[in-house]
């Protein structure tokens, strides 16, 4: 049973280069069990009852690759492409503007392409958060011990990590929140939206996320991605 109504736009930024990953192609485009890895966040984001629209900010000479090698999946999906930046709040302004003043649109959830393994419950959670309180991320409280130095490494102290959690996404705003975030924004460097949203003065509320909400940052981490969506194939099919 459907549970919301359908009132949420997702900006699915697709421009970055991913100068980690190596190679010279977008690490978007690399396969993960068979399909590239965007494709796994869209069909997620896309099979969740309350996402309306997606729209995907990409690089410009990605443009073509997305329109035609995957056109058929881009319409069947009903992603709408559009020019992203230079940075990731360019590409996130885009998307923006391309929602523009849809009044079925409430809530709109930035979450990373680079983040297949998204799970349904997590939507749910995060969007409901923010249907509360206008603002809200995932994250994970960190579990390991965290060190800091000063010095490159020669000495270190410890962090008391009970207050530390690590952000995820999707990071969801109510659009007046988001839009009024964007236009404080000067181009001062943010790590992510929920900065920007913080500095325009609103609390953003976390929600505990699942551990398998990976980000693809290194070929390595598609070995750990493909185990994950086997271990999570099988639990839906028990």
């Amino acid at each position: 049973m459907h549970q919301g109504p359908q009132n949420v736009a997702v900006i699915l930024p697709a421009a970055g280069s991913g100068r980690r990953f190596g190679g010279e192609e977008n690490k978007l485009f690399a396969r993960l069990a068979g399909l590239p890895i965007w494709m796994h966040s869209a069909n997620r984001l896309r099979a969740h009852h309350r996402v309306a629209r997606i729209v995907m900010p990409v690089a410009a000479q990605d443009r073509p690759r997305f329109e035609n090698e995957y056109g058929e999946s881009v319409q069947k999906l009903k992603i709408e492409i559009v020019d992203g930046g230079a940075e990731r709040t360019d590409s996130v302004l885009s998307g923006l503007c391309q929602i523009g003043d849809d009044a079925s649109i409430e809530l709109i959830a930035i979450h990373d392409a680079a983040r297949p393994l998204i799970r349904s419950a997590d939507l749910d959670a995060v969007f409901a958060k923010a249907d509360q309180t206008g603002a809200a991320i995932l994250a994970t409280p960190v579990t390991a011990t965290v060190k800091q130095s000063f010095d490159a490494g020669a000495s270190c102290r410890t962090i008391d990590r009970s207050t530390l959690w690590l952000a995820q996404t999707p990071q969801v705003f109510r659009v007046p929140v988001l839009k009024s975030a964007y236009a404080r924004h000067r181009g001062r460097a943010a790590t992510d939206d929920a900065e920007l949203v913080q500095r325009a003065g609103i609390n953003v509320a976390m929600v505990s996320g699942s551990a398998d909400n990976l980000k693809i940052t290194h070929p390595n981490d598609l070995i750990v991605a493909e185990a994950i969506i086997k271990s999570q194939s099988e639990f839906q099919d028990a």
